[in-house]
């Protein structure tokens, strides 16, 4: 017989993890989190290449009820993510509820039991409420290019980091130049005996404001708690600030143009290199990226950059549309992440059988307040469509995981069996969040980035500030929500 929770929680990274801690404040224990890791940190525990590091700080990417004075920089380094996140378990006793090495293979919605079925490489359950924070950066995108298979030397992505390869003397390879692969080409760079980078696509570089936190910072935080909690405040105000250039007049993005074409002209003298390196897309079109060691890196002696197009991959390197072929022992793959095709989506099955990739690939990707869905009755996602504000996911996390217990007391004021959003709720959101972003910089900025779907809208962010998105999720309207009751005794549900 399966066990039965009230609420299952795939995945232990910031999502799952804040979930579970706050329904251990709301005083319900009956969860479960499934995790197919060995460890919490979900994208901090999985994505521990060379150079990883957040590139929010660390007073904004935490949790607010959780807040950590030893944070060795302003911009946390992945490890010490990972361990954050891991205190932040311990501290609110959730590790118990941890199942790890559980990857969950099948989620369906029994609409007659009305409850999820869930089996998992553990065991199956079942759960009244189930919770999918699997993360827009756990499934790693490998590139459909001929060849790759033949390929003698050695391949990794770098989510996926061989740490046992030793990359001194060799010939390296990178494909791709988006923000992993800005972090960990310096640290590569030094090691190879020659590295060539494979762009496609040149990347707009900020200056990085990352330094230490002094060891007085640190003392304050402790002694003044009121101190970190205005600090993270200042942070959160000054990413808002962004958002009128990001979301409705791009040309206010110009300072940071400035600023990158000023790092860009200090840093790389070469100007046929430099021209190469120069995006023709505005600033926040494609994700932002910061980074003081990348141009030096890229102009290093023993450093090429390649534009051309990758045609084939050869049992000896790279093959490019010059007809050139690049020599190579080592291929790294820096090229990001699964987001509209992840996995996990062809995992859960809502009413009916379909799955969320299904009714994705059928229409859009949308969820309401990037959190619920039509058909998939009970279901909660953390950083679903349109979720995303501009501070920080730890900060979109902690509204939605609000959200949802709100819903779980409605559901128990109320008795509850069941809550799904309405299709026309969920289309309302979706064409609100279209129109609130159709000028925004991500759709007019002259790029095509992962935050566009295969149809081409913004399915990644919010169309507004996160008080706005706060505000939104405070409470649950159950006029948006069909609603099934708890049978009584001799009433039908």
């Amino acid at each position: 017989m399966s066990q039965h929770v009230r609420v299952a929680i795939i995945g232990a990274g910031f999502g799952g993890l804040g979930t579970a801690i706050r329904l251990k404040q709301e005083g319900i224990d009956d969860f479960v989190v499934l995790e197919k890791a060995g460890a919490v940190g979900g994208t901090w525990q999985i994505n521990d290449y060379p150079g990883a590091q957040c590139d929010v700080p660390s007073l904004i990417y935490s949790f607010s009820f959780a807040p950590n004075p030893n944070w060795s920089r302003l911009y946390p380094l992945q490890s010490e993510l990972k361990d954050y996140m891991h205190h932040c378990a311990v501290d609110h006793d959730v590790l118990p509820h941890v199942r790890f090495h559980t990857e969950v293979t099948h989620a369906s919605w029994d609409d007659d039991a009305q409850l999820w079925r869930i089996a998992t490489s553990t065991g199956d359950l079942t759960a009244q409420v189930l919770v999918g924070a699997i993360g827009p950066f756990s499934a790693p995108a490998v590139p459909d290019i001929p060849g790759l298979d033949t390929f003698a030397g050695t391949v990794f992505h770098s989510q996926a980091w061989n740490h046992e390869h030793d990359l001194h003397g060799e010939r390296v390879g990178v494909i791709g130049t988006g923000a992993s692969a800005v972090q960990f080409i310096p640290r590569v760079q030094p090691q190879a005996g020659h590295l060539t980078v494979f762009q496609r696509t040149p990347t707009w570089i900020l200056p990085h404001p990352d330094r230490p936190v002094s060891k007085v910072t640190q003392t304050v935080y402790r002694r003044v708690p009121g101190a970190q909690k205005a600090a993270r405040k200042a942070w959160e105000l000054t990413f808002e600030a962004l958002v009128p250039g990001f979301i409705h007049e791009p040309k206010l993005q110009k300072p940071l143009e400035l600023m990158a074409r000023a790092l860009l002209k200090k840093q790389v003298k070469d100007p046929e290199l430099r021209a190469r390196l120069t995006p023709s897309y505005a600033v926040g079109c494609k994700r932002p990226t910061f980074s003081n060691a990348y141009y030096p890196a890229l102009t290093a002696d023993n450093a090429t950059v390649v534009s051309d197009g990758i045609v084939e991959i050869t049992e000896r390197g790279i093959v490019t549309a010059d007809g050139a072929e690049h020599e190579l022992d080592t291929i790294i793959l820096g090229t990001g992440f699964r987001m509209t095709d992840h996995p996990g989506f062809d995992l859960v099955h809502g009413r009916g059988g379909v799955s969320i990739g299904d009714r994705w690939r059928e229409g859009e990707m949308a969820a309401y307040l990037g959190t619920t869905l039509h058909d998939f009755p009970n279901l909660f996602l953390i950083l679903g469509p349109n979720s995303g504000v501009y501070t920080s996911a730890v900060i979109t996390i902690e509204d939605q995981v609000h959200y949802i217990v709100e819903a779980l007391r409605e559901m128990e004021r109320a008795d509850l069996r069941s809550l799904e959003v309405t299709a026309e709720a969920q289309q309302e959101f979706l064409e609100w969040a279209d129109k609130g972003l159709s000028k925004s910089v991500f759709l007019t900025g002259g790029c095509h980035s992962y935050y566009l779907s295969p149809t081409g809208r913004n399915f990644t962010h919010y169309p507004g500030f996160s008080a706005g998105f706060r505000a939104r999720t405070s409470t649950v309207d159950l006029d948006h929500y069909v609603a099934r009751r708890v049978a009584k005794e001799g009433v039908p549900a």
